[in-house]
């Protein structure tokens, strides 16, 4: 799942990188490939929506600052909205307890 969409958001980058600023476009066709990697790696639908969302709203409204590309930029609004959706807390597993009979 992961390499997926280590794959897919390389791919956005680079379609990105020759941009000047994000525009609902081409946030729109990233959201696209981000989506569709979320999707293959069984995210539930619901969810991959309210991802898709948040991801959007903030990156509409991201400054890009000047020594970061867009897609750099997509980026770092993507990593943290994964944050936000998987918990910021590291919790370790709790591998003490009895499998089911």
């Amino acid at each position: 799942m992961l390499d997926n969409l280590t794959q897919r958001l390389a791919r956005v980058m680079k379609t990105i990188k020759g941009e000047a600023r994000l525009t609902e476009a081409n946030i729109s066709d990233a959201l696209r490939e981000i989506r569709l990697a979320l999707l293959e790696a069984d995210v539930a639908l619901p969810v991959v929506k309210d991802f898709i969302a948040a991801v959007k709203e903030k990156a509409l409204g991201e400054e890009v600052v000047g020594s970061l590309t867009p897609g750099q930029a997509l980026v770092g609004v993507v990593h943290r909205e994964m944050t936000r959706l998987m918990g910021e807390a590291n919790v370790g597993l709790n591998l003490a307890t009895q499998p089911p009979p």
